[in-house]
């Protein structure tokens, strides 16, 4: 049903000789467009034509990437579904209002008919032609319009079917992409917490090598001057341990 749809737009966008790449691009990965070109059995050139007349309407996207041997730049193409079904569903709306004005229209007006030319004319127009045909001159009669009517009512019928089916395949595409996104996010919380770990591994060997040259610096200090720097540190401990003691003495 999707490729049927991306037929549709193809078709509204390009033309009928362009509906052979609906296949090709409607793919998870991007395709190259040589690799396009040669299974459409046209140039290059034509190819990217097509392309870019799709592209114009934001409905394929692309990447570019270098060639390292030949220095030239390869396109990577594939449809934007979602982008796609959105066009494909404002074209049908369109399409609906259009036919209801038009049974609005044959429900309120009068038309008239040439039987031999089989030409059809709003009252205005008919009597500007005074109700007689230019092409064969012959009398104009009133057109019945309940057929008319009739035929686009089924029309109708029909662009409702189109868009429930459009609305459908949206729903399937969104569901999809809030599972790849779901995906993408664990995905990238996971590199988070792993950057994190890595980091903090970091830091932990960063701070052992910052002990291990103390360590070496304490031992090229003489003995003398160590007793005199651990006299110091114990001296600094008592003054800070009677501080603590008057200041909760106070408190209470």
């Amino acid at each position: 049903m999707l490729d049927q749809l991306l037929e549709e737009i193809v078709i509204s966008v390009v033309g009928k000789q362009a509906t052979e790449i609906v296949e090709l691009l409607n793919t998870p990965k991007y395709v190259s467009e040589f690799i396009l070109a040669k299974k459409l059995g046209i140039t290059i050139n034509q190819t990217r034509n097509i392309l870019y007349k799709i592209s114009d309407y934001g409905l394929v996207s692309s990447f570019r990437k270098k060639d390292k041997k030949k220095g030239w730049y390869t396109y990577f193409w594939k449809f934007e579904i979602l982008k796609c079904l959105e066009f494909l569903k404002d074209l049908s709306i369109k399409h609906k209002k259009e036919i209801e004005d038009e049974i609005k229209l044959r429900n309120s007006k009068v038309f008239y008919v040439c039987e031999s030319c089989n030409l059809e004319h709003g009252e205005d127009e008919a009597i500007l032609m005074d109700f007689t045909c230019d092409e064969c001159g012959e009398i104009f009669k009133v057109k019945d319009n309940s057929k008319s009517v009739k035929d686009l009512e089924k029309a109708l019928t029909k662009i409702d079917e189109k868009i429930s089916v459009i609305d459908s395949e949206l729903e399937k595409e969104r569901l999809k992409l809030g599972k790849k996104k779901a995906v993408e996010a664990k995905k990238e919380e996971k590199e988070k917490e792993k950057k994190k770990a890595e980091d903090r591994k970091k830091r932990s060997l960063k701070r052992k090598a910052i002990e291990k040259e103390k360590l070496k610096s304490l031992k090229k200090i003489p003995k003398k001057k160590m007793k005199k720097v651990s006299k110091k540190l114990v001296l600094k401990k008592k003054v800070v341990k009677k501080t603590s003691k008057k200041k909760s003495t106070k408190k209470k």
